[in-house]
């Protein structure tokens, strides 16, 4: 959640990049630059946004996961167990492995 003293407005970011950058990378919060009074640009550090995209895998594997385990519940056919991996892995964008 956005904290209303991580809004900026760019042109005090630009200033003070430096005290900025630092503050991102001790909180891990983003920052909310604006022009002219509205919101227009995002800024995180590249840690803290890493976490947040391995979060967003994490969720879109389970909700995968899930829709095949509800269909199975209300007796729809299954599908190969290997079948539903690959769609997690497709949705995750991972490539598999040629190791057997």
């Amino acid at each position: 959640m956005v904290q209303m003293n991580d809004i900026h407005p760019l042109t005090a970011f630009l200033r003070d990049h430096k005290a900025h950058i630092e503050r991102l990378s001790e909180t891990g919060r983003p920052e909310v630059l604006t022009i002219n009074g509205r919101a227009r640009v995002v800024v995180q550090d590249a840690e803290a946004y890493q976490r947040m995209l391995d979060v967003i895998d994490s969720v879109q594997a389970e909700r995968i996961l899930k829709e095949r385990i509800a269909s199975l519940d209300r007796g729809e056919p299954g599908v190969p167990a290997a079948e539903a991996l690959a769609d997690v892995r497709k949705a995750l964008g991972v490539k598999r492995s040629r190791k057997r």
